[in-house]
């Protein structure tokens, strides 16, 4: 075994699921030549892909939003899908390819009424 897939092995051992995860995310997207929400700026157009990882539904002056935090392990960003309740496929755990243009709110990355696409797990 050459030292650098040595290495790699051994930071793998000692590394937590959640890392392990983050890496596996951002390999599929770096596969797929999406972008990396970790290098988004604002009013940028964005196309990404990763993982719904919590969903909720947040009503904002008696407009339902529907709000989930998407993860490509380079970083994460909130989708906001105004006037919605609920989309069918959405859910936590859920892998999507989103395009949309970013908007920086309160220090937080925000894609707004996304176009997205549900992958097959």
């Amino acid at each position: 075994m050459s030292p650098n897939k040595f290495l790699s092995a051994l930071r793998r051992l000692g590394a937590t699921n959640a890392e392990l995860e983050a890496q596996e995310r951002q390999r599929v997207a770096e596969e797929v030549g999406a972008g990396r929400i970790g290098d988004l700026q604002d009013r940028q157009l964005a196309r990404l892909r990763g993982t719904i990882t919590v969903l909720a539904m947040k009503p904002r002056n008696g407009t339902p939003w529907l709000e989930a935090e998407f993860s490509d392990g380079s970083g994460t960003l909130t989708l906001i899908w105004m006037g919605r309740r609920e989309i069918p496929g959405i859910v936590a755990g859920a892998q999507l390819a989103v395009s949309g243009r970013v908007s920086y709110v309160d220090g937080e990355r925000r894609l707004y009424n996304p176009y997205y696409e549900l992958i097959a797990n």
